[in-house]
C-alpha cells in the first residue's frame, strides 16, 4: 500500500492526468491547462467558457473509472521544442509554457492510451495502479493565479491507494464542512463578512467577547514574562519603509495614500514602528533585553481570489513582539520565546506540533555573514532544548531565518501559527545602538516573534478545532438560565445578578417557549451550561444543571454550582 507523501504526490499527479484525458473525451472542444498534486489530492486547470455543473462531474467520475478500467501504461519520452509545439498547436496553454523554456532544451511529456499532456512527471506505471478518485468541487481560477489572465475552471479531486482510505478522507471532510468557522461564524452570531469591505472581518458583540478574551489572556501571559505593552501608527511614510526594505521585497501587498503630497503606506508590518521607539531613547546594555509587545492592526493587499473567511483577510491583528538583545542574550531569549509558545499553546490543548528552521530566500537584506549567524544561532538554539525539526530551505522571511510552529488541532490538520525571527540586518539599516559595558556604542540583535500569528486565523481555527463549543472561558455566554413558566422569571433574573457579580456571562430566556425547545436552541449556540428553574428549584434555592457535553447534571444549590463554574472558568 502506497502511504508516504512522495508516493501518494505520484498517484494524485497521474489522477490528474486521468481527469484531463476524461474531460477532453467527453467535451474535446476544451482547453487543457496544468494539473498538479497538491496536499490532500489534485487539481486540474480548464478552459470551458459554459463551465462544468454537477451532471458533469458524474459524467466525468464515470469517465474517469472506465479509463482506469482499461488500464492504460503512462509512458514518458522527451521531444524537441518544434515536436513540443506541433504535438500542443490546438492547446494554446501549453503552447504558453513551451514557448518560456530554453530553444534547446528537452521537453517531457507522458502519454497514457490516446492521450497526451506536457509533463515532467512521475507517475505510475499504469492507471490501475491509482486506486480510488474522487471529484470534490470546482472553482474558477486565473491561469498562471494572474487577474490579467483569462479565467479557467479549476476540478479538484482525491485519490488514495484504496476505497477505505478515501472513505475516512471523505468523512474527514464533512466533520470539516460542519466544522467551517464561516458556518459556525454566522450560527453563532460571531462575526460576518460583507460587499462593503471584501476581506474585513466585522466582529459581532458576541465575537467581541471571544476576542478580548483571548486578548487578556495573551496581555496577562506578556507582562508575567516582562513583556512592555506599545501601540504604533497604522500609516507611515514611504521613507521609511525604504529603509526597513519591505518597499522593495513587499511593496505589491501595502497599501498606499497621499497625505500632504507624500506618499504613506498603511502598515503591513509592526515592527519598523517599534524599532522608531526603541530608537527614541539612548539604550544601556543594563537595559537589555527590551521586550514590546504589540497587538498591532496590519493590512495587506491579497487577492480576490485567495480570501478565506477569518483564515485570510486583508485586515488583522497580529500579537507581534519584538526583543531587542545583546548579541549573547539571544540563544537564552530564543529558548524563553520557545517556552512561552509553548505554554500558551497548552491552554488550547494543541501540545502536537512541528517545528521548521526556514533559512535565506532568493530576496534577501543583509550580508552573508548576517544570515550565517543568525542561523547558527536559531540551530544551536532548537538543539539544546533537544527539540525535533525540520529545515525549509530558502522560506525565512527577508530580513532573517525563522523557527514557525505548525500545530496540529482535534481533526488532525496541521496549521501554521507561531514564529520566531532572528534579524541582525534591520538594526544595522536603523541604526540602532545600545552602550555596552565598555561604554562604547553596540549594535544589539532584534527577535520578531509572533505566537498566534493573526488573531483572526487563530479564531478561525478555534472555531473548527472546538466545532464552535467554546471552552467555558472563552464562550460569549456561559449559562443560561431557563425559567420554566412566567411566574420563574423572577427567580431567574435573582439568580442570574447573583452569577453575574461572580463574574460569569449569564442569559435569562425569558421566551413564552416550551423548555425542551430552549434547551435544543441552548444546546445549538454552544451554551456551556443550562440552569432550568421551576417550582421546585425556586422553593428550595436550587438550580437542575444541564452541561453543554454531559446532559443532565441534576439539581445544585447556587453556591454549589458557582463555586463549579468559577473552579472551570480559572
Amino acid at each position: 500500500m502506497e502511504s508516504s507523501a512522495a508516493e501518494l504526490a505520484r498517484l494524485r499527479h497521474s489522477a490528474s492526468h486521468v481527469l484531463a484525458q476524461a474531460v477532453k473525451t467527453l467535451y474535446p472542444d476544451v482547453k487543457l491547462g496544468i494539473g498538479p498534486a497538491i496536499e490532500d489530492g489534485f487539481y486540474y486547470d480548464f478552459d470551458w467558457q459554459e463551465g462544468f455543473t454537477p451532471d458533469d462531474i458524474e459524467k466525468i467520475e464515470a469517465e474517469i473509472a472506465r479509463i482506469i478500467a482499461a488500464n492504460p501504461v503512462f509512458t514518458h519520452r522527451e521531444v524537441a521544442k518544434d515536436e513540443a509545439l506541433s504535438l500542443f498547436a490546438d492547446e494554446p496553454y501549453k503552447i504558453d509554457l513551451i514557448n518560456e523554456l530554453p530553444e534547446n532544451e528537452a521537453i517531457s511529456i507522458y502519454n497514457q492510451g490516446s492521450f497526451t499532456d506536457l509533463c515532467k512527471g512521475p507517475h505510475v506505471e499504469s492507471a490501475n495502479q491509482i486506486g480510488a478518485i474522487k471529484l470534490l468541487s470546482v472553482a474558477g481560477a486565473y491561469w498562471r493565479g494572474s487577474e490579467k489572465n483569462p479565467m479557467l475552471q479549476r476540478i479538484y479531486g482525491t485519490a488514495f491507494p484504496t476505497q477505505e482510505e478515501l472513505n475516512i478522507h471523505l468523512e474527514r471532510l464533512e466533520e470539516a464542512r460542519k466544522r467551517d468557522h464561516r458556518k459556525l461564524g454566522k450560527e453563532l452570531d460571531l462575526f460576518s463578512f460583507h460587499e462593503e469591505g471584501p476581506g474585513f472581518p466585522f466582529w459581532h458583540p458576541k465575537g467581541m467577547i471571544v476576542l478580548n478574551e483571548l486578548l487578556d489572556y495573551w496581555r496577562c501571559e506578556h507582562s508575567q514574562r516582562g513583556y512592555q505593552e506599545v501601540k504604533t501608527p497604522m500609516i507611515l511614510n514611504e521613507d521609511l519603509w525604504h529603509r526597513s526594505g519591505h518597499w522593495d521585497t513587499y511593496r505589491e501587498n501595502m497599501y498606499f495614500v497621499n497625505i500632504d503630497e507624500q506618499v504613506f503606506s498603511v502598515k503591513p508590518m509592526n515592527c519598523p514602528g517599534t524599532i522608531l521607539i526603541y530608537k527614541d531613547s539612548m539604550k544601556s546594555y543594563r537595559d537589555l533585553p527590551i521586550k514590546y509587545a504589540e497587538l498591532g492592526h496590519v493590512h495587506r493587499h491579497e487577492k480576490s481570489g485567495v480570501l478565506q473567511g477569518l483564515f485570510r483577510v486583508r485586515a488583522f491583528t497580529q500579537d507581534d513582539a519584538h526583543v531587542f538583545c545583546r548579541p549573547e542574550q539571544v540563544q537564552e531569549e530564543i529558548g524563553k520565546i520557545i517556552d512561552l509558545i509553548e505554554s500558551l499553546y497548552s491552554k488550547f490543548g494543541f501540545n502536537e506540533y512541528r517545528i521548521e528552521l526556514s533559512t535565506r530566500p532568493e530576496k534577501a537584506i543583509g550580508s552573508n555573514e548576517m544570515w550565517e549567524m543568525a542561523e547558527t544561532a536559531l540551530n544551536e538554539t532548537l538543539k539544546s532544548k533537544n527539540i525535533n525539526y525540520q529545515i525549509n530551505e530558502g522560506d525565512g522571511a527577508f530580513y532573517g531565518p525563522k523557527i514557525d510552529f505548525h500545530i496540529k488541532d482535534s481533526m488532525g490538520r496541521s496549521w501554521q501559527l507561531g514564529t520566531i525571527q532572528l534579524d541582525f540586518s534591520m538594526p544595522e539599516r536603523f541604526e540602532l545602538e545600545y552602550i555596552g559595558e565598555d561604554g562604547k556604542s553596540h549594535r544589539p540583535v532584534m527577535i520578531h516573534r509572533a505566537a498566534f500569528g493573526s488573531i483572526e486565523r487563530f479564531m478561525g481555527i478555534l472555531i473548527e478545532h472546538y466545532a464552535g463549543a467554546l471552552p467555558l472561558w472563552l464562550s460569549p455566554i456561559q449559562v443560561i438560565i431557563l425559567p420554566i413558566a412566567d411566574r420563574h422569571h423572577e427567580y431567574a433574573k435573582e439568580t442570574a445578578s447573583k452569577l453575574a457579580e461572580f463574574g460569569i456571562r449569564v442569559k435569562v430566556d425569558s421566551r413564552n417557549e416550551k423548555t425542551g425547545f430552549k434547551i435544543r436552541e441552548a444546546q445549538m449556540e454552544k451554551i456551556p451550561y443550562m440552569l432550568i428553574v421551576g417550582d421546585r428549584e425556586a422553593e428550595a434555592g436550587r438550580v437542575s444543571v444541564r452541561s453543554r457535553e454531559s446532559g443532565d447534571l441534576g439539581a445544585m444549590s447556587f453556591d454549589e454550582f458557582a463555586s463549579k463554574i468559577n473552579a472551570e472558568n480559572s
